[in-house]
């Protein structure tokens, strides 16, 4: 069942996951040269490796368990990806390095709203599921 509403929670999330990061910058050093996560390898793998459990979270439709751990595995794997441009940001002191924040950094936080948003809906379908073949 592709139509249903956590397919399109998980398509935006992986589109902002693989498409976004090539448009906005993670931040801007003190020479001015906007920094993306395609710069850093272990970005770029975090933010890829968030769309690709959100496609292969889309085609396990028949198996609802799984799509939900999956949701799950992609929250904890951006929660990572938060928690590295968190230390990114404070660990550098004086600014030497970073000179302003970039609107990328958020990114993975728009990802986790909209995986949090397939979760609930794939919990609401599951509990439907359970309540008829209650009444079986």
């Amino acid at each position: 069942m592709l139509q249903r509403i956590q397919t399109i929670y998980l398509i935006i999330a992986a589109g902002v996951s693989a498409g976004l990061i090539f448009v906005f910058h993670l931040w801007i050093t003190d020479e001015g040269i906007n920094v993306f996560a395609k710069d850093n390898m272990l970005y770029l793998g975090f933010f890829l490796g968030s769309a690709i459990l959100s496609l292969i979270a889309i085609f396990m439709y028949k198996n609802r368990k799984s799509q939900f751990v999956l949701g799950r595995l992609n929250i904890i794997l951006n929660f990572i990806l938060l928690g590295f441009f968190v230390y990114q940001s404070l660990s550098i002191s004086g600014e030497t390095a970073v000179s302003e924040k970039g609107i990328g950094m958020l990114l993975p936080i728009v990802s986790i709203v909209f995986l949090a948003l397939a979760n609930k809906a794939i919990k609401k379908d599951e509990d439907l599921v359970k309540s008829v073949d209650r009444l079986r």
